[in-house]
């Protein structure tokens, strides 16, 4: 029997401590060790996550929960940890010091100081593309949702009102294989979105700076545009690039007036990037027919935010990643990272 090891695990009410726990006791690196686990579990998505405000210890981390003294206390002595939520700043790390590993479970390690992490030469992981699969599912609903009425009627029958005006031919919305869908990001969920898109039969454009269109996707009519020209030419956009210093709220009141009047406008990606009081411009004007919102630049979004209550917008509290296989597959993605560990091989998704 080799040498005894500490695992720590800490999750929350999606990405539960007891996935990564059975998924990671399954492995035969695992159980040729004398391994002991320890779980915690964080109350999010029940209750809202935190970002670092400046001047305090997690200043510039986002989408976090906890504090770095209960993730140091709970880590301790572990050499390996699992972590989704949890805060790992410079004092984790300088508590942590046994640490050998850290496998954080999504796909952008924004609750990191990678700074700190790398200073110290501790092999960081994540999980790339963990539920690109579940959000271009989503995109497509979104799409659907809007250009089909679908919100519309749901929003009208639930309040007693039956719309049978929106069969009639002026109100009424497009088939998708009828209209061209612009794909703004071709990464691990545009690319996705862009296969489910190819069933429906309507024209498809991308536009990405850092990506090309795959042999497969050209063959199959796929084209590659200018950002200007996806506007112009969409009746539908969507959303899938990665907020970045050059994308904070580059979708803004030139973006939305550049785009075809009567389109549709879809963020399945992130709030940031997109300039809300503008979109609520184009929405109230009649310039844009609807919108498709997942996320938005506060969440939760204020109350009384004037977008919400607009009635061409369908709306959903930042869930297009949730399913059950994203659990699986994330869990699953983890174990292998730590697998590769423990035999001595090198990561697949270093950061």
């Amino acid at each position: 029997m080799t040498q005894a090891h500490t695992i720590a695990i800490i999750g929350d009410r999606f990405m539960r401590p007891s996935f990564f726990q059975d998924a990671l006791e399954a492995l035969p690196s695992v159980q040729q060790r004398q391994t002991r686990f320890r779980q915690l579990e964080f109350p999010w998505p029940d209750e809202p996550l935190l970002h670092g405000q400046k001047d305090t210890d997690i200043e510039g981390l986002k989408e976090l929960m906890g504090t770095p003294q209960q993730v140091a206390d709970f880590v301790a002595d572990a050499d390996i940890l699992v972590n989704h939520l949890g805060p790992i700043t410079e004092r984790v790390l300088a508590q942590c010091s046994n640490l050998k590993l850290v496998a954080v479970s999504r796909g952008g390690p924004v609750n990191i100081d990678l700074a700190a992490v790398r200073a110290r030469g501790l092999p960081l992981v994540n999980t790339p593309g963990r539920n690109a699969t579940a959000v271009a599912e989503f995109t497509i609903g979104m799409i659907l949702a809007e250009t089909r009425l679908i919100t519309i009627g749901h929003r009208s029958l639930s309040q007693g009102e039956w719309r049978g005006d929106i069969y009639r031919s002026d109100l009424t919305g497009e088939e998708l294989n009828s209209l061209t869908v612009g794909l703004i990001g071709y990464g691990q969920v545009g690319s996705r979105v862009v296969k489910l898109l190819k069933a429906f039969g309507c024209r498809i454009l991308v536009h990405d700076p850092y990506v090309a269109l795959t042999q497969e996707d050209l063959q199959d009519g796929v084209q590659a545009v200018g950002f200007e020209a996806l506007l112009q030419a969409s009746d539908v956009v969507s959303l899938h690039a990665r907020v970045t210093p050059e994308t904070m709220q580059f979708i803004n009141t030139r973006a939305f007036a550049l785009m075809k009047r009567g389109a549709y406008f879809i963020n399945t990606a992130r709030g940031p990037m997109v300039d809300y009081a503008a979109l609520y411009q184009a929405l109230s004007s009649g310039h844009l027919r609807g919108a498709g919102l997942e996320t938005f630049t506060q969440e939760p979004p204020q109350a009384d935010l004037p977008l919400l209550r607009l009635p061409n917008v369908t709306l959903t509290p930042h869930i297009a990643g949730s399913s059950l296989k994203t659990v699986r597959y994330t869990a699953q993605m983890v174990a292998t990272e730590v697998d590769r560990h423990l035999r001595g091989q090198s990561p697949l998704n270093p950061c």
